[in-house]
């Protein structure tokens, strides 16, 4: 609890001093003015913080994220966007401080990235995250076209939390077909010489997970299982979450009309939230990770006036 109280009770403390300060300065004083206004910004920034903490109310937000990432309608142009998307969520991770392993790759045929899987590792790295689940559009002049005419391209991006071994799902071995292959994305010595990736296929649902990122199919075939509890998991809540709408299984379609999210370079530059209806013009800032906390903050804000 002292935890939690102490920082706010110094934001606190701060706000008294920095009202008391105001009062005392000349109007005339400039640079005790310009003093002033960057402590208040410092505590701006610090209180937003902590208003963030309270907005984290989901059972499994502190936890660790898988973020997977599809390439959808588009072929070439999809797999460049998809590797753009992930360029995006590595450089927000290396702002955060968070960790990042990549668990399955699968490169383009021409370029970019058909599929891939990452853990990321830090605090509320999925309760930041989540609201990064679903369709995202990009609309450039495309660098495959020798035309230079204006492409439209999607990718899909899902987000589950990494459970704790603790949790008990029941999953029945008859119910899985697993499959073991030779990695083909990025590895080190020996990861892409031996049948070491694995592939789960969870037959009643029709959920496949794979992993390729160690040498060991042993260690490929724990995590793989690992994640498959965390993806049942997840759809039997966003289930129950959804029941009114549709069943989690009932994806919709990587095109236009379903995307929750707009990345516009040309003929203009804006990134644009459909959901929350936030916007900026710093697209180049969002797709840098830099200004991406924009959006993450205005979901879970839009998360908590729903609830």
């Amino acid at each position: 609890m002292k935890s939690t109280l102490e920082p706010w009770r110094a934001a606190w403390a701060e706000m008294e001093t920095l009202q008391e300060l105001s009062s005392l300065i000349e109007a005339t004083d400039s640079t005790a003015q310009a003093d002033l206004a960057k402590s208040l910004a410092v505590l701006a920034q610090e209180v937003g913080r902590l208003e963030r903490k309270t907005l984290f109310q989901g059972e499994f937000d502190a936890s660790n994220a898988i973020l997977s990432i599809t390439a959808g309608a588009g072929g070439t142009e999809s797999c460049d966007w998809a590797s753009m998307l992930f360029r995006m969520y590595s450089r927000w991770v290396e702002t955060k401080g968070f960790k990042r392993q990549v668990v399955d790759y699968l490169a383009g045929e021409e370029a970019g990235i058909k599929s891939v899987t990452v853990e990321i590792q830090g605090e509320y790295a999925y309760g930041l995250l989540q609201s990064e689940v679903g369709v995202h559009r990009l609309v450039r002049i495309s660098p495959f076209d020798s035309n230079k005419r204006r492409h439209t391209s999607f990718a899909a991006v899902d987000v589950i939390p990494e459970i704790s071994d603790d949790l008990q799902i029941q999953i029945e071995e008859k119910d899985l077909r697993i499959d073991v292959y030779r990695a083909g994305g990025p590895g080190g010595q020996g990861v892409n010489t031996t049948d070491s990736a694995v592939r789960i296929t969870h037959i009643p649902t029709g959920i496949v997970v794979q992993c390729q990122n160690e040498r060991s199919q042993h260690k490929n075939k724990a995590f793989a299982m690992k994640v498959l509890k965390a993806r049942l998991h997840e759809a039997e809540r966003r289930r129950r979450e959804e029941a009114a709408a549709k069943n989690y299984a009932e994806k919709q379609k990587i095109e236009w009309g379903s995307q929750i999210r707009s990345y516009v370079l040309q003929p203009y530059q804006m990134v644009k939230d459909h959901r929350t209806d936030t916007e900026t013009g710093k697209t180049q800032g969002v797709l840098d990770g830099e200004d991406l906390d924009l959006f993450l903050d205005a979901f879970l804000r839009w998360k908590a006036q729903k609830k």
